[in-house]
């Protein structure tokens, strides 16, 4: 019984920023997350320099829904390196902890000898980019399919058609030599 049938999902970190959570749906295996297996997933990101954690939970539904996570070993194609993140531990709210999400750091910390100057950075770095997420604040994004901005609004609303006369979406055009 330490296989799920649940919906599982990981959320990875690195120094440059993080991919946000994502629900592992395709393994290279026809049945995901039976006991003893290896389950083998593929995921697109933008390359997040040297990882120092994760976090991987899943969602409790589902007829057997505990789950016992022995590793993540998570290969970046880029730099050929692999990290490892040791968990051991049950994600049950019958078992263990009670919790069905963990954050696991990453195991061999020489992989990543500035973890502590990284952390400092996401603090200034989060310093600097909060007043995105005050109270009464719109978010614009620019769509490069539609060519229109998609505005999230303070009531939650959000206008995803792309609006290409919105008065207070300016695309600027940028230039690089190199």
């Amino acid at each position: 019984n330490a296989g799920t049938e649940a919906d599982v999902s990981i959320s990875v970190y690195g120094e440059r920023g993080d991919t946000g959570s994502r629900q592992l749906l395709r393994s290279q295996k026809s049945k995901k997350f039976l006991k003893g297996q290896t389950d083998i997933f593929a995921i697109e990101a933008v390359h997040l320099g040297c990882l120092y954690k994760i976090v991987i939970g899943h969602n409790g539904l589902g007829s057997g829904n505990g789950w016992f996570l022995d590793k993540v070993v998570i290969k970046d194609p880029v730099t050929d390196l692999d990290y490892n993140f040791l968990c051991h531990r049950w994600l049950d709210q019958e078992q263990d902890d009670g919790k069905i999400a963990k954050e696991v750091p990453v195991t061999d910390a020489s992989t990543f000898p500035g973890r502590q100057e990284l952390e400092l950075k996401r603090e200034k770095t989060w310093a600097a980019e909060k007043w995105k997420f005050q109270k009464g604040i719109t978010l614009q994004f620019y769509n490069r399919l539609t060519h229109g901005f998609i505005c999230l609004y303070p009531d939650g609303r959000v206008d995803a058609l792309g609006d290409k006369k919105n008065k207070y979406g300016k695309v600027f055009p940028m230039w690089m030599y190199a």
